[in-house]
């Protein structure tokens, strides 16, 4: 008598003969991003979950879009700023409005998505600004620096990284902590996981890695730190959680940032799994283990944000 699958290697092969074949196919960025808020519908709400929209002011031009999420009875002085994933092409706060709210409930607070622009129309480092921009907004809000954490994923993830190195260049002060799920930290081609992980990963087509790197960079360094974090020089990094899968092509990208991190005297945290799809904390809802990750990851930021501030 056949057994179920392990709910893991169904979320595998689905997205090995779903999304990691379209990803290879897709003729422009506009199918990408069109498949992306498609498949997020999928995407389970906690029944509580709460959401409204919002504006960013964003350095004197047009205001930025951006999604409030949060779960029941929210403290309104408790924020945390999620950076969506989608390699700086695709992606919304739509597409990450599941993960976002359950993150705002597990460190008791909201969080702040903001529609940063996306690339090739607006190539780096547009999302860079952005995301500073929805942090100078949190802080004109009067959210303390303390409250605040910030976390993404992917792309997204690398985004978390590139803004510390952004406020310490500005100036201001930084998040209680960070989290990042799957960073792409290294938009160089030198990282082994690119290759070696190609086939193993079953999201990510590795063999259109340039091709989407030259989406956001149009020419840029890829060594720039704003850009590529892995290679930043750190002076004071809050507190930072990674979490990663060995078998995804951007694992070598996690190693590295941590690296980075802990060289600069930061507390880090690297969590290895296996046999997880790239960013797999935002399946929470269909993969256990996704649920088990977002739960750790809020009591990481809950602690620091209370210890800061406090």
């Amino acid at each position: 008598m056949w057994s179920p699958l392990p709910r893991w290697l169904t979320i595998d092969l689905m997205l090995r003969f779903t999304m990691k074949r379209r990803l290879a196919r897709a003729p422009n960025p506009a199918a990408v991003r069109e498949n992306f808020e498609r498949e997020s519908e999928k995407l389970p709400l906690p029944a509580d979950a709460r959401f409204e929209q919002a504006s960013v002011p964003a350095g004197g031009g047009a205001p930025m879009p951006a999604l409030w999420a949060w779960r029941g009875e929210a403290a309104e002085e408790r924020v945390l700023l999620y950076l969506h994933g989608g390699a700086y092409f695709a992606g919304s706060p739509n597409t990450h409005r599941a993960v976002a709210a359950l993150m705002a409930g597990a460190i008791g607070g909201r969080a702040l998505v903001p529609d940063y622009r996306l690339a090739p129309e607006h190539p780096f480092p547009a999302a860079l600004d952005d995301a500073l921009a929805a942090y100078r907004y949190l802080l004109e809000q009067g959210v303390e620096p303390g409250r605040i954490a910030v976390a993404g994923d992917s792309a997204g993830g690398g985004l978390v990284f590139a803004l510390l190195l952004k406020l310490e260049a500005e100036g201001l002060p930084p998040p209680a902590a960070v989290a990042a799920f799957s960073p792409w930290s290294d938009l160089t081609e030198d990282a082994p996981s690119l290759r070696r992980n190609a086939w193993r990963d079953p999201m990510l087509p590795a063999h259109r890695f340039r091709e989407v790197t030259e989406f956001y960079l149009q020419g840029h360094d890829p060594k720039d730190p704003l850009a590529s974090p892995a290679f930043g020089r750190f002076r004071n990094p809050p507190p930072a959680l990674i979490l990663a899968c060995r078998d995804e092509i951007l694992a070598d990208d996690a190693t590295a940032m941590a690296e980075t991190l802990t060289a600069a005297g930061g507390e880090v945290a690297l969590d290895w799994a296996r046999r997880l799809p790239h960013a797999w904390p935002v399946f929470a809802g269909l993969l256990p283990e996704a649920d088990e990750s977002l739960a750790r990851a809020g009591a990481f930021l809950a602690e620091r944000m209370r210890r800061d501030g406090e």
